[in-house]
């Protein structure tokens, strides 16, 4: 019998239950998957709190993983059973046998396997759109990330360095500073003992940065203003320290005609045009060797709630799976 993780009803970790799941035969344009890893992201806890409406209750969280299809359903072209695959934008991940549209997989390249795809997918194409998309960075680009020892951080910062910028980022232990130095980051500013704002000026020469990205959210983002030079960028992918209040647009003028933008992947990446370029992006890159996907965790399935508990106390570093 195949099992799965259900929410029956929003709330901490311990409303994420293991328990028999039954798929069901692929319909007309999908797919069904034997899961083979699949990705821990904060996304699944922002749903799993109700922070995010699920489409309805009880639902499979989860949104990232790798696996080989075993079916495929009415009208679906290009992908047979035995393919591998891997998704970075389904829903219903957390669990060992998926049914999902089959617009919204890719064929893995021989050279990534499940454990590095599930992995990275979401983190991955995360940083593709945000650094190649949201903010074109280039070459002498200033760049400040917050959350860098993170699992999109730590490919973030690799592939802007690739791509010729300075990039600082921010971590919250001397461990997470080191992780991210390891990392692409030129500078990494320990936030529980420095001022962030204070240490990027200095970075900087005052001169501060193009663009942030932030996907912390409350805690930091007026702090995230006061990092962007002139026009600069404010990109908030994110909030987990908590929902980003209303912004009178006013703070925006004075403090340097200042842009701001709240960009997801699932838009970014809805065409499917968009998704194959993003996803071969992400591939090359990893396969060039100038990007590497550290998964610093594993869990059993089972055991997802233990999983929640780690990111959400900040006890995990780079990428998370988890393993059916």
């Amino acid at each position: 019998m195949s099992h799965a993780i259900i929410v029956h009803q929003t709330g901490g970790p311990d409303v994420l239950s293991y328990e028999p799941f039954d798929p069901g035969r692929p319909g007309p344009g999908e797919v069904l998957i034997a899961q083979k890893a699949i990705g821990l992201n904060f996304i699944d806890v922002y749903f799993r709190t109700g922070l995010y409406a699920a489409k309805s209750l009880p639902f499979v969280p989860g949104c990232e993983g790798a696996g080989e299809v075993i079916a495929v359903g009415e009208g679906v072209g290009g992908l047979q059973p035995g393919d591998r695959v891997a998704y970075g934008t389904g829903q219903g991940a957390y669990a060992e046998t998926l049914r999902i549209a089959a617009d919204t997989v890719v064929k893995l390249p021989d050279g990534i396997g499940y454990d590095v795809a599930a992995a990275m997918m979401l983190k991955g194409m995360t940083a593709e759109f945000l650094l190649n998309r949201t903010f074109a960075v280039k070459p002498g680009s200033v760049v400040l990330f917050h959350a860098a020892a993170g699992g999109v951080g730590l490919i973030a910062g690799q592939w802007a360095k690739a791509l010729g910028a300075t990039v600082i980022g921010t971590a919250g232990s001397r461990d997470k500073v080191e992780l991210a130095l390891a990392n692409g980051y030129d500078h990494v500013i320990n936030y529980r003992e420095q001022d962030f704002v204070a240490e990027v000026a200095r970075i900087t020469g005052g001169v501060k940065c193009d663009v942030v990205y932030d996907s912390v959210g409350k805690d930091t983002y007026m702090g995230s203003l006061d990092c962007l030079k002139p026009r600069g960028l404010l990109a908030c992918f994110g909030q987990s320290s908590g929902s980003i209040p209303p912004l009178n647009l006013g703070i925006l003028a004075q403090k340097g005609a200042l842009y701001v933008t709240r960009p997801t992947l699932f838009v970014y990446n809805a065409a499917r045009a968009d998704l194959e370029a993003s996803a071969a992006r992400l591939f090359d890159i990893v396969q060039s060797g100038k990007v590497r996907i550290a998964i610093n965790q594993r869990y059993p399935l089972r055991e997802a709630a233990r999983a929640h508990a780690d990111l959400e106390a900040r006890r995990t570093t780079g990428t998370t799976i988890l393993v059916p």
